[in-house]
Formats: C-alpha cells, structure tokens, sequence
C-alpha cells in the first residue's frame, strides 16, 4: 500500500509509504495503480523507490470496522415531514424567497 499526496501549488504528485493519518489531498492506493500513477502534463512525481509494504492489521483496525458495519446495519430513522402551511399571500417572508401577490 502507498499514499498519493497532491501537492497543488508546485504540481506535484507525491507516492509514497502508505500514511499513519489522513491528509487533504491525500489517498491511499495499493501497489498496483501506486507504481502505474501518472500525472498531468507539467507535473512532477515523486515516487519513493522502495517495496511498498502492506500494512498488519490492529486492533483498532478491527474495531473500526466492526464499528462501521454497526453504523451501516442501524435502520434509519424516520423523521416525518413538516406540514406546510397556507402560502402567505401578502408579499411575507419564507425563508429567502419572497411572495409576491399576482397582480390582479
């Protein structure tokens, strides 16, 4: 595994060992698509020359994923729609909008 980090401001694209934590700009790739990356035209790419290694999975590792299929398992709920009133019809405020009376 690998991290892919974009640098924008210098238009670069950084491969290396896969990261301890999140980043913006950054994302996480196995070795496949890591060492088959290519960039735009007028990037640079700065890909780390090592055997990328596969990270051993933890405990915490685990739990996160036990907690994440507990998290997609729970039913929605159910969060019944507001009613909606009587439309103003005096030029009132809803919101940002505005009622305007037709002119009649």
């Amino acid at each position: 595994m690998a991290t892919l980090t974009y640098v924008y401001a210098e238009s670069t694209a950084v491969v290396g060992p896969l990261a301890t934590y999140a980043e913006p700009h950054s994302y996480d790739l196995c070795e496949q698509h890591a060492l088959g990356l290519t960039v735009p035209l007028g990037w640079e790419v700065v890909r780390y020359e090592g055997r990328f290694a596969s990270p051993v999975p933890t405990g915490d590792d685990l739990l996160a994923l036990a907690d994440a299929v507990r998290e997609a398992a729970r039913p929605e709920r159910y969060v019944p729609p507001v009613p909606a009133g009587p439309a103003p019809t005096d030029g009132a405020r809803r919101g940002h909008l505005r009622v305007v009376p037709s002119p009649s």
